[in-house]
């Protein structure tokens, strides 16, 4: 029997749902997912793996505009996708009209490896929308096969995945089959707290959080976590806090729950926060995160 397997790269402005359709395919919730731009910082891969083929998924970042060090290395993992596509899945939603990166749009519209444009969030759009955006994006990009889909409803999703397969090419799996995602258990920890505060807090406190799990001890029946919360000021401290430790509580309470499901273990988690003043600015602390790959 003839082995397939090949890297898929997801790409597209924030909030169009690149996230929800990787955890589709893949069965598990690796991306996290908010209503709110840059949820998705890092590349991260999702492996599928059937008796003939194994497709590597890699959900980026939404493309941007960098305004500062942070937002720059995240759009480095954007570039690193376009590097060893076998195909490009590139993701837009009802009513957009381009992507946010002229460079970036040039490489998908100049591509020689198959594209498939997938229009999502049809679930909230009329018929006379969806056939005057699918002319828009025929238009657009003339290379890309294009599929009018629900990421969140599931509508044409195993349509995409089936042509994702066909389209894959002749090759050895990448990875071992029974391996998820090339990232390691802290990695999913550090997420799974950072949603919490993407979906309870407010302006820019979300985005100046950073997240790392200093101690993982997994037992029989538990798993035993400590994990702290970096902020880049004072009063950021405090309100992540909140009145009495209220708002830390209930970011642990939810993370924990999340984590059990992920780990399929009981956990023990303890959260702490700290002050790493403008990490987001500094070269070094983002190494230290695992973003500065330059």
């Amino acid at each position: 029997m003839e082995h397939k397997a090949g890297f898929v790269n997801i790409i597209g402005n924030p909030n169009v749902g690149k996230s929800t359709l990787m955890n589709a395919f893949v069965g598990e919730k690796l991306s996290i997912i908010t209503s709110k731009a840059q949820t998705t910082r890092h590349r991260i891969l999702g492996i599928v793996n059937g008796d003939d083929f194994q497709m590597v998924l890699s959900d980026t970042p939404g493309i941007i505009k960098p305004a500062y060090e942070l937002q720059a290395s995240m759009m480095d993992f954007v570039k690193s996708a376009f590097e060893d596509a076998d195909i490009l899945i590139y993701m837009v939603e009802i009513g957009e009209q381009q992507l946010k990166d002229d460079a970036f749009f040039k490489k998908i519209t100049n591509s020689k490896i198959p594209v498939l444009l997938l229009l999502n969030k049809i679930d909230i759009s009329n018929q006379e929308q969806l056939e005057a955006q699918v002319q828009l994006w025929t238009q657009k990009v003339p290379n890309a096969e294009i599929f009018p889909i629900s990421a969140l409803e599931g509508f044409n999703v195993k349509e995409v995945f089936h042509r994702i397969i066909d389209l894959l090419p002749v090759s050895p799996p990448f990875y071992p089959k029974d391996q998820l995602t090339d990232k390691p258990e802290r990695f999913f920890i550090n997420e799974k707290i950072r949603e919490k505060i993407l979906l309870h807090y407010k302006k820019e406190i979300p985005y100046a959080v950073e997240i790392e799990t200093e101690e993982f001890f997994e037992e029989a029946n538990i798993i035993k976590i400590r994990s702290v919360i970096m902020v880049e000021r004072e009063t950021q401290k405090g309100i992540i806090i909140g009145h009495k430790g209220s708002a830390l509580k209930r970011v642990g309470v939810e993370a924990r729950k999340d984590l059990e499901v992920f780990f399929d273990k009981k956990i023990h988690l303890e959260l702490y926060v700290k002050v790493n003043k403008n990490w987001r600015s500094n070269q070094n602390q983002l190494k230290r995160f695992g973003y500065n790959n330059r």
